[in-house]
């Protein structure tokens, strides 16, 4: 009887900024207990765990009494390095993801090339400073830190929208959704999806 891969990563960094500990499961039930000191932040990877299905673990001291620019960052740089831990040498899988996400009356573009070549083309314009205590601005860096932790091609793009809560939730539920499609594994590819057989 054959056992069962647990596609799962566990991830500690610690700079004089942030204090990270990190554990993604790639096939879960999209359970998450997320603090790090960011109500609105930790919405969001509620939010991308419950729609990937994704387990995730995580908490966070940061320096938050600076800005919330190196806590939201380096959550991108670990979560990228969890996933790419996690999908392992990415045997079997889909290897592409992509998905055209409604949230109201935004409408977000995302899709995932798990390539092992980092690239995140990302379009999205807010009008709000902030949503919360998470500044809008930070929605790339997040998306840029993560796909190149991950060595992931990514890219996003907001076709309408106007309310930034629903923009903002709309790309990290796109995202999920794309990644989950990415990193399922597909019975008929018997290696890696790509012919230079390696990723």
């Amino acid at each position: 009887m054959a056992v069962e891969e647990i596609r799962q990563a566990t991830i500690s960094r610690k700079t004089s900024e942030t204090d990270i500990k990190m554990t993604l499961r790639i096939d879960g039930k999209g359970e998450a207990a997320v603090d790090t000191g960011i109500g609105f932040f930790d919405h969001m990877l509620k939010s991308f765990a419950k729609h990937g299905m994704f387990d995730l673990s995580l908490q966070v001291q940061g320096d938050l009494i600076v800005d919330c620019h190196h806590t939201i960052e380096d959550v991108g740089i670990v979560l990228g390095e969890a996933i790419k831990q996690a999908i392992g040498d990415k045997q079997s899988i889909r290897r592409y993801g992509d998905i055209i996400l409604p949230m109201d009356e935004a409408l977000i573009l995302c899709a995932i090339d798990l390539s092992g070549r980092p690239y995140l083309v990302f379009d999205g314009e807010f009008s709000s400073d902030s949503v919360g205590y998470f500044d809008t601005q930070m929605v790339k860096e997040f998306f840029y830190a993560v796909s190149y932790g991950a060595s992931m091609n990514l890219h996003i793009k907001q076709l309408s929208g106007s309310n930034d809560h629903h923009i903002i939730e709309g790309m990290f539920k796109a995202f999920a959704k794309a990644l989950d499609e990415a990193t399922i594994k597909d019975s008929r590819i018997k290696t890696v999806m790509s012919t230079k057989g390696s990723l």
